[in-house]
């Protein structure tokens, strides 16, 4: 797998890119692209795995963060999938999906 690279704390465009572009969204792949944004996140801290494959993201207002919100978003295809809810202050929640 891959790892992320960041650059004082910020995403580089290339990970940026790696989110955006991410093809594989089998149930594996899935939880390999959610992995991937924990690394490269700025606040562990603020990233929750809880039950029924929900992992629930806080952006502690940090515009590096925002940026991979972002590219998750330009995934279209992830977004439709897992996206679950969004709240005003920077939460995301994802759960993951089995697919056929």
């Amino acid at each position: 797998m891959i790892e992320p690279e960041i650059e004082d704390g910020y995403p580089t465009e290339e990970t940026l890119e790696a989110i955006e572009s991410w093809g594989d969204l089998s149930w594996g792949g899935q939880l390999s692209l959610i992995n991937f944004v924990r690394k490269a996140w700025y606040y562990p801290d603020r990233i929750e795995e809880r039950k029924n494959n929900k992992f629930w993201f806080s952006t502690g207002g940090w515009s590096g963060n925002e940026d991979l919100i972002d590219a998750l978003r330009s995934n279209h295809m992830f977004w439709m999938l897992c996206w679950h809810s969004s709240k005003r202050g920077g939460y995301y929640v994802f759960k993951l999906k089995k697919v056929q």
